[in-house]
């Protein structure tokens, strides 16, 4: 990051984190009692609905000692997974979640009950390392597995495992509430709130909790989902994993004959139609902001609910996303703002970025992310992982990652421990306008996260053809005024404009000096530019389902000294056509 131009946010950022600090610290020492400190859970109610599929080979796999979670994986040779060190932070989450019941509850034989079983008395019982268990995401996902999961690990239980698992949910509920009363993230503080909600209804006991959780789920719903049906964070991985716990909320407070909130109700019928925005012909979601692999089986889940014959949504200007369909092909296109810094955590610096498709084949995507690795997941949400320009080789955000001087350095490690690598800034203005002619849908966007360091407005216009067979753009690079302490003042700028390919596309440069690309059901495609030099380049597919993948990438080199614009199509070869 450039601490000349991010130093004064840096220190306010510092100074805040330390005041909450101090007041989550007080909090504790002076605050009210718990409302739960004497409730005990003396029965269980329902098991809620788990929408996430699963698979029964799973259990196969742990039969035989090996545990794969987010691209890792590790073998523990008859002894339980919490006895080692887990081979990444993504994988040791998953593993201390216990959402991988599910697959057990999948093979339903007495085997993996007995398996299931054991590996929650271990956990129980204190094995594995309590701080890897203890961030508020870990445990509320844990609280629902083992809500969801009960009737996999309690069939054929002794009374002793009985009591000592209600203990375990009524000690997580308490944790969940402390945590709430602290100074959490937004969306940890609605992930707590679920899964609180979700122990109110299902056990008996702890039914106090419910009224307060219940409130809070609904003050964070309307804060935190959009009027487009978006969240704050515009992470569609996180909007997807979110409805899959809201659903079965949903019908368990129906389960209990309660009235489900109408921030609730609300929120689902919001969020679905945005999926479908988001959602390519091959059954994934763009590389947006934080989304990497889909589950197109969870995805599928959910859109069920939505109406198998619903029409997607076209725009969403608060989400900070537009749709635009000609044909066999869509383009989606992200023209919105980095989101605030709280929400930031996994969000990417690729304004103007865009994924399109043509039938069921991805052609330009964004490099998604990873499921694990912070480097990795650092290059992923960099402007240079997105299918948008680059300017200086810069990303139009700046990250919370070490710079400057080793005191710095020091800060930025304690900063990230406790909010992550949020963006600290990024375009201010971001502005979009759709039109639509007899021919063609057009979409034109601004913005200007390289205005202030290197004096540079990036805009960038989409032209698709009604039939499919075109899509043109324009990227126009404008001058405009920095602050007089900026290095970069009317200095020219080497620009990069980026076109990550899908790895199945087949790409070979031509003699016209175009690009001809060739899909693997038949379509060929030419890519043709004016205005800059045309590179084929090495890429890197990082939302792979089996881990990152080798591809290509288009870039176009130019330089910009003054106002420069630059014009690129792809058109559809029509069958008979040199």
């Amino acid at each position: 990051m450039r601490w000349g131009a991010d130093r004064w946010r840096f220190y306010r950022l510092i100074g805040r984190e330390i005041t909450r600090s101090v007041r989550d610290t007080y909090a504790r020492m002076t605050g009210r009692p718990d409302i739960l400190a004497r409730a005990r859970v003396t029965g269980l109610v329902i098991a809620p609905h788990d929408l996430r599929t699963s698979d029964a080979t799973f259990a196969d796999d742990i039969y035989a000692g090996l545990f794969v979670f987010a691209g890792r994986s590790l073998s523990v040779s008859g002894r339980s997974p919490f006895d080692y060190a887990p081979p990444s932070p993504e994988w040791a989450d998953i593993l201390y979640g216990f959402g991988w019941l599910r697959h057990l509850r999948a093979a339903d034989t007495a085997l993996a009950r007995a398996n299931a079983r054991a590996f929650v008395s271990d956990f129980i019982a204190g094995r594995g390392d309590g701080a890897l268990a203890r961030p508020t995401p870990v445990a509320a996902r844990r609280l629902i597995s083992f809500l969801c999961q009960s009737p996999l690990v309690l069939e054929g239980a002794d009374h002793a495992f009985y009591q000592a698992f209600q203990k375990a949910l009524g000690k997580a509920a308490r944790d969940l509430e402390g945590d709430l009363r602290r100074g959490i993230s937004p969306q940890t503080r609605l992930l707590a709130a679920v899964a609180l909600c979700y122990a109110g209804l299902c056990c008996e006991g702890i039914q106090p909790i419910l009224r307060r959780s219940t409130r809070i789920l609904v003050r964070e719903l309307d804060r935190q989902i959009l009027r487009d049906g978006g969240h704050r964070s515009r992470d569609p991985r996180f909007a997807m994993e979110l409805l899959l716990d809201l659903l079965p909320l949903r019908q368990s407070f129906l389960s209990r004959s309660v009235d489900p909130p109408e921030a609730l109700l609300h929120a689902i019928d919001r969020m679905l139609p945005l999926l479908r925005l988001l959602r390519h012909p091959d059954a994934s979601l763009s590389h947006f902001n934080g989304m990497g692999a889909t589950a197109a089986d969870h995805l599928a889940t959910l859109l069920v609910y939505d109406g198998a014959l619903a029409q997607p949504m076209m725009h969403a200007p608060n989400s900070g996303y537009e749709r635009m369909e000609g044909g066999r092909v869509l383009v989606v296109c992200d023209v919105g703002a980095p989101p605030p810094l709280a929400d930031s955590i996994n969000a990417g610096a690729g304004c103007l970025s865009f994924e399109m498709s043509s039938g069921p084949q991805r052609i330009v995507i964004n490099c998604g992310l990873p499921a694990s690795g912070p480097e990795l997941r650092r290059l992923a949400r960099s402007t240079a992982a997105h299918s948008t320009a680059t300017v200086a080789d810069t990303s139009s955000c700046r990250f919370l990652v070490g710079g400057g001087a080793w005191y710095e350095r020091w800060i930025v490690t304690w900063l990230s421990a406790r909010i992550g690598p949020v963006i600290l800034r990024g375009p201010r203005s971001v502005k979009a306008e759709r039109t639509a002619e007899p021919d063609a849908t057009i979409l034109a966007a601004r913005h200007d996260g390289y205005a202030r360091d290197f004096g540079i407005v990036h805009e960038r216009r989409w032209r698709l053809s009604t039939s499919g067979h075109v899509l043109e753009g324009e990227d126009a690079f404008v001058r405009t005024e920095v602050p007089r302490r900026s290095k970069a003042r009317h200095r020219p700028q080497e620009v990069a404009v980026r076109f990550h390919l899908h790895p199945a596309i087949a790409a070979r440069g031509l003699d016209d000096g175009g690009i001809e690309l060739t899909s693997p059901i038949g379509e060929v495609w030419h890519f043709a530019a004016e205005g800059g030099q045309i590179a084929l380049e090495e890429s890197v597919y990082f939302a792979g389902l089996t881990g990152a993948r080798r591809t290509d990438q288009i870039v176009i080199y130019l330089t910009v000294a003054d106002d420069t614009r630059l014009r690129w199509s792809f058109a559809r070869q029509q069958p008979g056509e040199p």
